[in-house]
């Protein structure tokens, strides 16, 4: 080796560059004396004139590797040439390759997103990338390539990628997948959505349903309106496509995207609408006048349907599908089916809520009103209010503002019950006049907003104006004003009209506290998601900030921090300027909005600059109110990774600081509900002994968001936490507060008659606005507890419903679920405790005593004869004597009487233990088939799959749809019958059912 070493100094460059050639070959083994003629080889490697200069850079660059300089063995690496071959699997060219794509992917990004123009990309390293992307290809590695070019910010090579993919479907829906979770720039996501429409559109046979996935993130909702108008056109498999979408859409909870779609496939028509009364007796009017509304309007689409022509190339049932699409946008199909199955699966327990009621204080309104937004949450969506009925002298209590929520949780029972939403509310609305109860009104109004909140389409235009024309009637009245506000806001989510606007900004002006903050709310779900790009969002920004400085309420300064942070919900990097000015301000309440700001803009985005800013002042804010916000925000971040939740705030639960304790709590909750996650359990558990009850309380919340659905099977702790909250609730040391979120966990366990979950992302993979929203209101229960009600808007109902081409319901539909009925059941009801009633001891009798009477009665029957004219005193004696053995015998027999009732015991007590054994012999089965409709859990969905064998009739029309959900069927055996199901309205609680018609008899007077 010395030898070789020596031949570099020598003056001829042909023995120069043999001591190379073999230096190459045994750098691997020998680099730590090659390592001692560094600095002479990589001066040969810049020796411009020396032909060899690449040998002696790829030696140079291997040495530097051996030492672990990688950045001076890359930059050697890059000057070898043909010597540094990418094709070799080698551990030094792995890791060159490894090191030259991070260095190429920061360049990259500093171009592209950094705006830098002056930064320069060595041209060897990008002639290294290429060769990359060629190996990618050519080894069939395309989702390596996809994601080498999505970190490099390279359209180009993903275009190139699925150009060359023999299967491009696959592919594409695993680059939409990956721009969600991976992306951090919106801007940058958007462009790959672009290319991913563009490519769509050269394959043969294009998912449509991708392609309008891809179309809704950007926003162009006339072009997924055009696609479904050619779907209707095409055959029968192509219609259900168009179905299947358009309940995707519904679902992703986009009302401003909605309404666009539906502006073009259903223009509007001409129909004469009677003016909504809102005063006095013409409440009554405007119900009749709503369905003169709702005739006319069925009547106009029926001429309609009638009089147009099928048009030209389309399939003769295109106006039928055409209604039945408008059914699914407009009509609120979905919703139907939602309320239908939460009414018939109903599995709340009421004894759940009559031992809270029992165990509660009756003077303490707090827990009351909580009791009252537990069973809200219970039957959420289930249309029963069974319980209120039974105990309407116990809700009588709640006065003025818990009057108020209790009436506003008759929306939570019956959200999305929008045909009858009017009719349900109609005993507390305002009537017109002097307000009688404005609590009942206002929190009316509130229910009223509760159930048609994030419904869109055109069916909510009556109830916005209806809540409108309230707001303007309430005239002063602070209470009213407030749930008008609230209701309006609700009804009208994104709906970003100028007209609500002004009439919201009017109220939040009159600088009430109660109303102002309420107006402000409202305002922020008007303007939804809207941004700075919309001129009304632009100059309502403007105005809040300004409004925020010059009122002195603190209620209002947060109502609109908050409405600040809707506005900007989803805006990602356009939101930074907000962001850095409400951070930077000096009132505590702007810097606390400032935090949801971030939480709502990258809600499930994962960006690692919002979490590093919550971090940073969850830490450092003087604010306990700031800090516990920050740590919460963390949650709505990263609830798509739901795993890396406990483990970032596992520090900050352990804080000194009972504020960022209680913001830990929260945002495991928020970030891992529905999931059972063994993790987050682990950091919730110790908090339910925190030495603060408002860290009890947010512990408490957190395990039974973390417990939803989640069975004593798969999740023993879970059935341990319910015993412990039903001790904690009765338990006279625990303190208000502690009971208070006791008392909101059992709600939240059973919401939604154990049928819900909290989930803030679509089968699509669309964040979904109403459940973000929802939760980032619900925490605000913190400082007003009618708040609470904004949960019921994050509840996810967990089915899966499959429907025919008629959108009826096949009963003959099953699925298969892998895994045993008790992992998936629902949680067992509580049973009634009887009383026992204690039954009177017969006295035993002794033989002795029996004896004794015996001749005291001889006696006695012996002196009677001497005063008594009888025969003979035997016959006396006789039956003295023999009632006594009749006693005797009598006592025997009871004695022989209870022998054998324990000999039947015995008996019954083998026949259940053997009937046990027998039980326990006969092994659980594995699996169990699910009928339709059935309830699916999130963590249900794994182990279930279609049946898609050729016997079965039939199969969800898109093939890779997940087992969850509504599912369009198509029918493999289209001529045959039918055993179908109709979706049915439930029935409002309270109405008597009509009996059936006798059936037909002949009556005599025989009868």
């Amino acid at each position: 080796m010395s030898g070789l070493l020596a031949l570099l100094e020598e003056d001829s460059p042909r023995l120069t560059t043999h001591a190379l050639h073999k230096l190459h070959e045994l750098v691997d083994q020998f680099w730590a004396e090659v390592a001692t003629a560094l600095p002479l080889i990589e001066e040969l490697s810049e020796d411009e004139a020396f032909e060899a200069r690449e040998l002696a850079a790829v030696v140079a660059s291997k040495v530097f590797f051996h030492l672990e300089e990688y950045e001076d063995a890359l930059r050697l690496g890059l000057g070898a040439g043909a010597y540094f071959d990418v094709s070799k699997k080698t551990e030094y060219v792995e890791t060159l390759v490894a090191k030259a794509l991070d260095e190429y992917i920061r360049l990259r990004e500093r171009l592209v997103l950094g705006g830098e123009a002056a930064t320069s990309i060595d041209p060897r390293l990008e002639i290294i990338v290429e060769k990359m992307f060629e190996r990618c290809f050519e080894d069939g590695a395309f989702n390596q390539a996809v994601g080498i070019a999505l970190e490099a910010h390279r359209l180009d090579q993903i275009e190139e990628a699925i150009a060359r993919a023999p299967a491009k479907g696959p592919l594409i829906a695993h680059i939409f997948q990956v721009s969600q979770t991976l992306i951090l720039s919106r801007q940058f996501r958007l462009k790959v959505l672009d290319v991913l429409v563009r490519v769509h559109a050269t394959i043969p046979d294009p998912e449509y349903v991708s392609i309008c996935q891809c179309l809704q993130f950007l926003n162009r909702a006339s072009e997924v309106a055009q696609i479904l108008d050619d779907l209707l056109r095409g055959p029968e498999e192509t219609a259900l496509l168009a179905y299947q979408v358009a309940f995707d859409l519904v679902e992703s909870e986009n009302q401003h995207f909605l309404i666009d779609v539906n502006a073009v496939l259903f223009p509007p028509v001409a129909v004469p609408v009677p003016i909504v009364a809102v005063e006095g007796a013409g409440a009554e009017e405007s119900k009749e006048a709503g369905a003169d509304v709702a005739a006319a309007a069925e009547a106009a689409a029926a001429i309609s349907t009638e009089a147009k022509p099928v048009p030209a190339g389309a399939h003769p049932d295109y106006w039928t599908r055409h209604g039945r699409l408008h059914q699914v946008l407009v009509e609120g199909f979905s919703t139907d089916l939602t309320l239908d199955f939460l009414y018939r699966h109903n599995d709340t327990d009421l004894l759940i809520l009559r031992q809270i009621k029992a165990a509660i204080e009756n003077r303490n309104s707090v827990l009351h009103g909580a009791t009252v937004v537990a069973h809200a949450y219970m039957n959420a969506g289930t249309t029963t209010d069974t319980f209120l009925r039974e105990n309407l002298e116990w809700l009588g209590r709640a006065s003025n503002w818990a009057k108020f929520t209790a009436t506003a949780s008759i929306g939570v029972v019956h959200k999305g019950h929008v045909k009858e939403s009017m009719s349900l509310l109609q005993p507390y609305l305002p009537q017109g006049g002097i307000s009688a109860s404005p609590y009942s009104e206002g929190g009316a109004l509130y229910a009223l907003g509760l159930i048609h909140a994030s419904k869109g389409g055109t069916g909510n235009a009556d109830t916005i104006a209806y809540l409108h024309q309230a707001l303007r009637n309430a005239g002063v009245n602070e209470v009213v004003q407030h749930g008008a506000c609230l209701g309006l806001g609700l009804a009208s989510v994104g709906s970003a009209k100028e007209e609500i606007f002004e009439d919201l900004k009017q109220t939040l002006y009159s600088d009430n506290a109660v109303a102002g903050e309420a107006a402000a709310l409202s305002i922020g779900l008007l303007l939804l998601g809207t941004g700075p790009s919309n001129p009304l969002a632009e100059s309502a920004i403007k105005e809040l900030l300004s409004y925020a400085h010059d009122t002195q309420h603190e209620k209002i300064i947060r109502g609109l921090a908050l409405a600040l942070a809707l506005i900007m919900y989803g805006q990602e990097e356009n939101a930074e300027p907000l962001i850095e000015q409400l951070s930077r301000d000096r009132d505590p309440v702007l810097r606390y909005g400032a935090m949801f700001t971030i939480g709502l803009a990258y809600a499930g985005t994962a960006n690692n600059s919002g979490i590093r800013r919550l971090l940073h002042v969850a830490v450092s804010d003087v604010s306990d109110d700031v800090r516990r916000a920050a740590v919460i925000n963390l949650g709505f971040v990263l609830f798509r990774t739901t795993e890396q939740v406990p483990r970032l705030v596992s520090l900050l639960a352990e804080s000194f600081n009972p504020h960022v304790r209680y913001g830990s709590c929260m945002a495991v909750g928020i970030a891992c509900a529905g999931t059972g996650s063994p993790e987050a359990v682990a950091l919730l558990e110790p908090m339910l002994d925190d030495v603060s009850d408002y860290v009890r309380q947010a512990a408490m919340l957190g395990l039974a968001m973390v417990y939803m659905q989640q069975s004593e099977a798969r999740v023993p702790k879970a059935k341990a936490f319910r015993e412990r909250l039903a001790r904690v609730i009765p338990d006279k040391h625990q303190s208000t507060m502690t009971k208070l979120g006791a008392i909101l966990a059992t709600g939240i366990l059973d919401a939604g008659g154990r049928n819900v979950t909290l989930n803030m992302q679509s089968r699509a993979g669309f964040t979904k606005s109403s459940a973000v929203v929802g939760l980032a209101l619900w925490v605000q229960y913190w400082y007003w507890y009618p708040l609470m009600h904004f949960l019921s808007l994050a509840f996810t109902p967990t089915f899966l419903i499959g429907l025919n081409k008629d959108l009826r319901l096949p009963k003959q539909f099953a699925t298969r679920c892998a895994a045993r009925p008790s992992a998936f059941a629902y949680p067992k009801k509580l049973e009634e405790k009887k009383e026992e009633k204690k039954e009177r001891v017969i006295t035993a009798v002794l033989s002795t005593t029996a004896k004794a009477k015996a001749r005291e009665a001889k006696k006695k029957a012996g002196d009677d004869s001497h005063h008594m004219d009888v025969d003979s005193a035997s016959p006396v004696t006789g039956e003295t004597a023999s009632g006594v053995e009749v006693c005797k015998v009598s006592e025997d027999a009871k004695e022989a009487g209870a022998a054998g009732e324990d000999d039947n015991d015995d008996d019954k007590d083998e026949e259940a233990a053997a009937g046990a054994e027998k039980n326990a012999a006969e092994p659980e089965p594995t699996f169990f088939m699910l009928g339709n409709p059935a309830r699916v859990t999130q963590a249900q969905e794994n182990v279930v799959s279609f049946l898609l064998d050729a016997d079965h009739r039939y199969v969800p029309v898109r093939r890779d749809s997940k087992p969850t959900g509504i599912i369009v069927l198509l029918d493999r055996q289209p001529g045959e019958p039918e055993d179908v199901a109709d979706v049915e309205s439930p029935p409002v609680e309270g109405e008597e059912e009509e009996a059936e018609i006798p059936a037909p008899f002949e009556w005599t007077a025989t009868n």
